[in-house]
């Protein structure tokens, strides 16, 4: 079977930026497209199952690394949400400039990229069409527990995604285990989750918003889901059954029927709102 997306790069501050497109977005002659966000210590090939069915739904795609991850450079600086939004505000610029045809895309963001999601809609929503939020919520704390785990330089179970096809089980792991250099990374990005909190800044979110949320998630629950549609004003809550926290593998279909119906209703849907 033939891969739903296609790796390509863009130069953020002059350093790399990898994605992953369904399309040429250089040919794309507009219309509603999707930029997607993994979850910490992922990266965008997590999206690639899920890329497979919004291909053939007709939605345009795009998954990037998120820096230190996958085949983009580091951060300059610290670690943290609000860094990766910044970030990507420049990814924008630099989409905006290399695909002009392009308008603002629907953010989805997984975990830790939900949280960067979240911080992007409320620093930059005039460069954004809506939000996809994935098993996330609007506050991530993480167990002592297991940060000290990571900290030993053991990696919690929980992390383990599952292994689905066009997706790596733990991206950067190598035989016997994930190297020394990615847990610094992944440490990193759960310091970052760890401190991030926007439960009371969700009410000026004021884009378009769909949340996400595996039923048998263990990391993030379904009331995290709730909290988020219920302080974001018009947004709708999917639960999927079954699915746990990596809802986009575990149940690809699931997720993709959510969100073409959002991102690109049915006239009838369309009408109904208006």
């Amino acid at each position: 079977m033939d891969e739903p997306a296609r790796p390509l790069e863009l130069a953020v501050d002059g350093r790399p930026a990898r994605l992953w497109a369904t399309f040429e977005p250089g040919a794309a002659a507009g219309g509603p497209w999707l930029l997607a966000l993994h979850g910490a210590g992922g990266s965008a090939r997590h999206w690639l199952p899920l890329f497979r069915h919004l291909r053939e739904g007709g939605l345009l795609a795009v998954a990037a690394d998120l820096p230190g991850h996958g085949g983009s450079a580091p951060l300059a600086g610290e670690v943290s949400v609000a860094a990766y939004a910044a970030w990507l505000g420049r990814l924008l610029e630099a989409a905006a400039a290399a695909w002009p045809a392009l308008g603002p895309p629907w953010l989805a963001g997984h975990s830790m990229g939900g949280a960067v999601a979240q911080e992007a809609a409320l620093a930059f929503p005039e460069r954004l069409a809506g939000l996809v939020l994935v098993g996330t919520g609007a506050r991530l704390r993480v167990h002592p527990d297991f940060l000290a785990e990571l900290e030993a330089g053991r990696w919690p179970p929980l992390l383990r995604a599952p292994a689905t096809e066009g997706a790596e089980a733990t991206e950067g792991a190598e035989e016997g285990g994930p190297g020394e250099g990615f847990l610094r990374v992944v440490l990193a990005d759960f310091l970052a989750c760890d401190r991030f909190d926007r439960r009371e800044a969700l009410g000026a979110i004021r884009l378009p918003a769909l949340v996400v949320q595996g039923e048998e998630d263990p990391l993030t629950p379904p009331r995290y889901g709730r909290f988020l549609a219920g302080r974001i004003a018009g947004a709708r809550l999917e639960l999927v059954p079954g699915a746990g926290h990596f809802v986009m593998l575990e149940a690809p279909e699931a997720c993709a029927r959510a969100i073409l119906a959002t991102v690109r209703p049915s006239p009838g849907a369309s009408a109904a709102r208006r």
